[in-house]
């Protein structure tokens, strides 16, 4: 008896995985690095132009709220739009369910046929899944759209993230001359370490390599604040 039991239990699930929908996570890391890179990249413009202490000071504050606010902004509308835009197909599929239930049936069919199931038991998985009209749903959204219908992504988890993300990355270069640095150099290194240490965060949740991650977003944001220091002490030469 107990074996026929044990044999009949639901069987344990051992792993989990993590969220790879990207509600937070491609936000945040782009707020983040955004913010560090293009707001060192602005210090080290009007740094490289000439400017000391409080306008470098004003100028990064400014780039900061200005950004921030930016990326926000254009999170939510971008991810509103793009869940309106799954909404309104996940809501033709429903009307399709219901206005042609037998055509869809044959569609879900099909689709487990390409998959490598013969057609008979293609016909009777689909027929069985249609027979739930809450399921078949979920069924066509995720075989059709590629999308969960119950878990899209939310504008505004991700203007938050952005926000605060790009907040905290834009901050970074303007520590130093919070302090009374006069020059480029103790922003350049903080921006440095920032800039490795994130993209070696992002690089371990992404199961990547620490130096890996954090190697990829120093390079990318030198490049950036090379070119934009090298542009401001150009502009800056020739207006003096």
């Amino acid at each position: 008896m107990t074996a026929d039991v044990a044999e009949t239990e639901t069987p344990e699930i051992h792993h989990s995985h993590r969220d790879v929908t990207g509600g937070w996570l491609r936000p945040a890391t782009f707020g983040v690095m955004d913010g560090l890179v293009s707001n060192f990249a602005l210090v080290a413009g009007v740094v490289g132009g000439g400017a000391t202490g409080k306008v470098v000071i004003m100028t990064g504050l400014a780039g900061l709220v200005a950004g921030a606010c930016s990326m926000a902004s254009g999170e939510f509308t971008s991810v509103s739009s793009q869940t309106e835009l799954m909404q309104a197909e996940i809501a033709v599929e429903r009307r399709e369910l219901e206005i042609h239930p037998e055509e869809e049936e044959r569609e879900l069919a099909m689709m487990y046929e390409a998959k490598g199931l013969r057609p008979e038991l293609a016909a009777e998985v689909a027929r069985e899944l249609t027979s739930n009209p809450a399921v078949a749903l979920d069924v066509h959204v995720r075989e059709e759209l590629g999308v969960d219908p119950n878990d899209l992504p939310s504008p505004w988890v991700a203007a938050g993230s952005s926000f605060a993300a790009f907040a905290i990355g834009a901050v970074i270069p303007l520590l130093p001359f919070f302090f009374g640095a006069g020059s480029v150099l103790p922003a350049l290194l903080l921006s440095a370490l920032g800039l490795v240490v994130t993209g070696g965060i992002v690089g371990k949740i992404t199961a990547r390599p620490f130096w890996y991650g954090g190697g990829r977003q120093l390079l990318l944001g030198g490049i950036s604040a090379a070119v934009t220091f090298a542009i401001g002490l150009a502009v800056g030469t020739g207006l003096s």
